[in-house]
């Protein structure tokens, strides 16, 4: 019996943990015995089963300040009923795992996201509440989860804690055979986040006559809305709403001429994995997440100056092929599934 705790539930309507949530069930297997817990706020239709997992909804929002108790819920109902294995995606609740612990025998596995608490979006306050339940979850799971390298070589670092590396998939974003072709333009695509260097692509950008279409919900925040208002009016600059329907995002990523990736923070990005089974070039912003997801073979670039140059020197990349082999090696939602179920009682 399996319970999965910290997302907004399925079918998948948000991110990355609710597409690995997504992916670990599958209706051609009706004896596992999987349950997994979702925001009534975010589902109009209520399903009872789901891929064969039984759904519950509590009347609490997944994200911000409501996970906290969102998921402390989750974890007491999951231990009452019973439950053999516990997956806690993220640290929200993590204050709650010792007490959880007095009167359950389950496994408790926790994946501890991507150092939540150096996003520059948190404050004060949220940092060190975030930072403080990383470190109770390190300490009380049984197991520890951590999609990166890099945060895995943290976690050791930090709690002397050694974590099981297990990434995402991407081969999911691949809805049918590749047609490649160029259109002419660079892709982007992130949550418009300081953290995930918007400001320097489009700076870099800018300063050439490289077309650039930036995929990202610019709408949902003042830092989004400045920028699409001081970039907004470049020529060779296509700022577009979020397109989450991936048969859009398919043609738009087998057209690209190669694809830029910015995120500073978080460990593995589940759209840097998706787009390495693209076979396209891929400039990666230089920290040690993005050259762990891509074995240090994607092309780096580091503030302004760098991107412009390498921006202007695109003809001379030659990463598509490794991206993709690296994809296909490690980035598949059939590894990743058995990652995980081999952790489970």
């Amino acid at each position: 019996m399996l319970s999965i705790i910290g997302t907004v539930g399925v079918p998948a309507c948000y991110g990355g943990f609710e597409t690995l949530v997504e992916n670990l069930l599958d209706e051609n297997e009706p004896n596992r015995d999987i349950t997994v817990y979702c925001s009534s706020k975010s589902y109009g239709e209520k399903q009872e089963f789901y891929k064969n997992a039984q759904l519950v909804y509590l009347p609490l929002n997944a994200n911000g300040v409501q996970s906290i108790p969102y998921d402390i819920w989750s974890l007491c109902h999951a231990a009452i009923k019973g439950t053999d294995n516990i997956l806690v995606l993220g640290v929200s609740g993590a204050i709650c795992i010792p007490f959880i612990r007095l009167f359950t025998k389950a496994k408790i596995i926790t994946n501890i996201d991507g150092l939540e608490w150096r996003r520059n979006k948190w404050g004060t306050f949220a940092k060190k509440f975030l930072k403080f339940s990383e470190k109770i979850a390190v300490k009380y799971s049984d197991v520890v989860v951590a999609d990166n390298k890099g945060i895995a070589d943290y976690v050791i670092e930090e709690y002397g804690i050694e974590a099981e590396v297990i990434a995402y998939g991407g081969d999911h974003a691949v809805i049918t055979d590749l047609n490649l072709s160029d259109a002419g333009y660079a892709l982007a695509l992130c949550r418009i986040e300081p953290e995930n260097n918007v400001e320097m692509i489009l700076e870099s950008f800018s300063q050439t006559n490289k077309k650039l279409m930036f995929i990202g919900n610019w709408n949902n925040s003042d830092f989004g809305q400045e920028m699409k208002s001081k970039y907004q009016d470049y020529e060779n600059i296509d700022i577009v709403s979020p397109v989450y329907e991936l048969d859009k995002l398919f043609e738009l990523r087998q057209k690209c001429s190669f694809y830029v990736h910015g995120h500073s923070a978080g460990g593995t990005n589940p759209s840097l994995v998706e787009m390495m089974h693209f076979n396209k070039n891929i400039l990666a912003f230089d920290c040690n997440y993005n050259r762990a997801s891509t074995e240090d073979n994607a092309e780096f670039f580091s503030n302004v100056d760098d991107l412009v140059q390498k921006i202007e020197q695109e003809n001379s990349f030659n990463n598509a092929d490794s991206m993709k082999e690296i994809a296909k090696r490690r980035y598949t939602w059939k590894i990743v599934k058995q990652q995980y179920f081999n952790l489970f009682k």
